[in-house]
Parts: structure tokens; C-alpha cells; sequence
């Protein structure tokens, strides 16, 4: 480490550190110094501006629709399951486009069709279930596991039971085939398997169908 001895410099590190050495004692007894001369701020406060054009601003809510007419938030219908049985499925998925490497050469063509369960694992299941067999999926699904709603609302209801709650998409229920719920669902080796319930008295958590 070399230091500039130049008699400005030096001059220079000696008020700095001096400043330094200073702040402690300063901030320790909370006293505060003016240097030169000062102005009042002229300015607006921007929060006062904020909160006046807010308040100004048109009310929408009137014009928005309920939650529960949210698109978002409509879950896929499903059936009851009238009796417990088990069968499995392999989740096929085809290629809507083509896979190409850096060089443009096709690695998967359009319409390749694979397993993706020979190349993942899933540690989750799905728990889906209509809003009355809530308290029973509750008690059945692990912590880490999901929990699908086939009506209600999912929001509402999650923040009841203190855990996350999802809606069961159009999708995933066609791309596994579901028809009836409760079930359950997991994966066994490249398969996934669906373990449907048959639930003889169901309880009611937070309503619903």
C-alpha cells in the first residue's frame, strides 16, 4: 500500500479521517451543525400529492365483477365418486413444435411424443377434492402435497384453513383424466397413478359443492 506525501493530499487524509473519527460522537449525542446558509424546501410533499390525486380519482370498484364471476378463479367441474378403485395413467406429451439444437439441426420434431415422468420425479400429490370433502383432505394430505378445489373459492378458503389451496384447471383435468373426486393422485415408477375415494360421510369445511 503506498500513500501520496504530497503535502495537499496528506492534508487531504488527515481531514478525512478526522471526519471519520468524528461521526461516533456526533451521532452518539444526537447533535446536528449547519454550514452556510439555508432555504425552507419550497417543494410539495409528494406523499400530500399522492394522497389528493388519489382521492380524486373515479371509484371502480362498482364496475368490477364479484370474485367468485372471476374467470380465474372457476374450477373445473368433477363428479362424485361413487365407488373407491384404482387405475393409472401415462401422461403422454406431444411436441407442438420442433426442438432445434444451436446449429438449427432438428433434435425433436413437432409431434414427438414422450413420457415425462421417464425424466422427473414428482415428490407431490394431488389431493382433489369437491369444497364439502375439504376437512377430509386436510387431514389426509401431506404437508408438502396440493390440494385441488373442484368449486369455491379457493382464496377465501385458504386463508380459513391456513394452508395454500388451488383451483382445479380445465387442463389438468383433461390431461389426466379426470372424471369423479375425491382422488388422489401420484406417481408410481413412469406411471401416475389415481386413487379414487368413495366417501360415505363427507364434512363440510367452508361449504360448497
Amino acid at each position: 500500500m503506498t500513500m501520496d506525501c504530497h503535502p495537499a493530499a496528506m492534508a487531504r487524509h488527515a481531514l478525512i479521517g478526522a471526519l471519520i473519527a468524528a461521526l461516533p460522537a456526533v451521532a452518539a449525542s444526537g447533535a446536528t451543525s449547519t454550514i452556510g446558509r439555508t432555504w425552507p424546501i419550497a417543494e410539495p410533499d409528494a406523499m400530500a400529492e399522492i394522497e389528493a390525486r388519489a382521492a380524486q380519482a373515479p371509484d371502480l370498484s362498482s364496475r368490477m365483477p364479484k370474485r367468485d364471476k372471476w374467470s380465474a378463479l372457476q374450477a373445473a367441474q368433477l363428479d362424485r365418486a361413487q365407488m373407491t378403485t384404482t387405475r393409472r395413467i401415462i401422461p403422454f406429451h406431444m411436441l407442438d413444435e420442433d426442438i432445434r439444437l444451436a446449429d438449427g439441426r432438428i433434435l425433436y420434431p413437432k409431434g414427438f411424443r414422450f413420457n415425462p415422468l421417464e425424466y422427473v420425479q414428482l415428490p407431490q400429490q394431488l389431493v382433489i377434492v369437491h369444497p364439502r370433502d375439504l376437512a377430509w383432505a386436510l387431514g389426509t394430505a401431506r404437508p408438502g402435497d396440493f390440494i385441488l378445489l373442484t368449486a369455491g373459492d379457493a382464496l377465501a378458503l385458504s386463508e380459513k384453513v391456513g394452508r395454500p389451496l388451488y383451483i382445479l384447471e380445465e387442463r389438468v383435468k383433461a390431461r389426466l383424466g379426470l372424471t369423479v373426486a375425491p382422488v388422489i393422485v401420484k406417481q408410481v415408477g413412469k406411471a401416475l397413478e389415481l386413487h379414487e375415494i368413495r366417501l360415505t360421510t363427507p364434512v363440510t369445511e367452508g361449504g360448497g359443492k
